[in-house]
């Protein structure tokens, strides 16, 4: 006779391998790094997506009174078109939860929030920004609902004044909010 915690195993390893093999992949065909300007580079961008650059932009902008406009149009830019080239890279299954579990079971290398924002940030910052400061931002420290990401800011200003670039919780599309505006974490700047 089977225990109630063995078929609890069953049905969650059932649940996984399902939706696993039933197309919960995520995959985009049309990014790419260039490996000499290290832009992301979209082919055939839809509407959808120039119109998501834009209100990222347009966020971005409000940020601050001196942002350059063309710093925000890049951030913009790779904001919302990298993680697409980080799910490729991570292998990624939507929901994130369940990239999750991959993960830590060892059957994917990344994509947990951390390994994200990590990434993210590499890219973003291996640029000269004279507009933008960034921090690793986390919230739930130390707790079993702890969540990092990518915060960007005016130069000069902090986590509370800044705007989240979060990818993980999407799966690859990018969220993003200002700090204060998060309807579910409170966010800090990561302090090891």
């Amino acid at each position: 006779m089977m225990t109630s915690t063995y078929r609890k195993i069953i049905f969650a390893f059932a649940v996984i391998t399902t939706m696993t093999l039933s197309g919960c992949a995520v995959r985009y065909d049309n990014v790419a790094v260039d490996p000499v300007s290290k832009r992301t580079i979209v082919k055939n961008i839809d509407a959808q997506t120039q119109n998501k650059v834009a209100a990222v932009k347009k966020s971005l902008m409000s940020l601050g009174p001196n942002i350059d406009p063309l710093e925000a149009q890049l951030l913009a830019h790779e904001a919302v078109n990298y993680p697409k080239v980080l799910a490729n890279q991570y292998n990624l299954v939507q929901p994130a939860y369940l990239q999750n579990i991959l993960v830590n079971y060892g059957y994917r290398e990344n994509g947990l929030c951390w390994q994200w924002t990590r990434d993210m940030a590499k890219h973003i910052q291996a640029r000269t920004w004279k507009s933008f400061d960034f921090y690793h931002g986390t919230a739930n420290r130390r707790r079993f609902n702890e969540h990092n990401s990518l915060i960007v800011a005016a130069k000069g200003k902090g986590v509370k004044e800044g705007m989240l670039l979060d990818p993980w919780r999407n799966s690859g599309e990018l969220f993003y909010v200002k700090t204060t505006q998060d309807p579910k974490y409170f966010w800090t700047r990561f302090i090891n």
